[in-house]
């Protein structure tokens, strides 16, 4: 059977990158000591995108959904639509890990850190076999 090379490649791109770390928190526990490849999933993003977004929306139900109209209808709502799927899409990787709380590191989608967003603590640990 014949895999056409562009399949192929799309494939291997939406798969999740093999040997990485990744930090699992919010804005209250800022990572730090980040190696350059580290990514970071803000389990707190879409409130503050949201809010980013969205503003403060009224109490009046009316003037608030006037306010949402207007940014959904605005030429930046599909960037910012793929802003919020970004930041999902990071968040379900951590359920479907199994990522029970945070901070936490996770190295290679297979050894977990708990309580510690700091990337160089947590590999410390992971090599001691210590959790904090």
């Amino acid at each position: 059977m014949h895999i056409s090379s562009a399949l192929f490649f799309s494939v291997l791109l939406s798969a999740p990158a093999l040997a990485a770390t990744v930090v699992y928190t919010d804005s209250q526990h800022p990572p730090v000591n980040l190696p350059p490849d580290t990514q970071v999933v803000w389990l707190d993003g879409p409130d503050r995108l949201q809010t980013q977004f969205f503003g403060a929306l009224p109490a009046d139900p009316m003037q608030a959904e006037a306010q949402v109209r207007a940014v959904l209808q605005s030429p930046d709502w599909q960037a910012h639509q793929q802003q919020i799927a970004e930041v999902y899409r990071g968040i379900v990787h951590a359920r479907e890990l199994g990522v029970a709380k945070f901070p936490a590191v996770v190295f290679d989608d297979t050894e977990v850190v708990y309580g510690t967003a700091d990337v160089a603590r947590a590999t410390t640990l992971k090599a001691q076999g210590d959790q904090p």
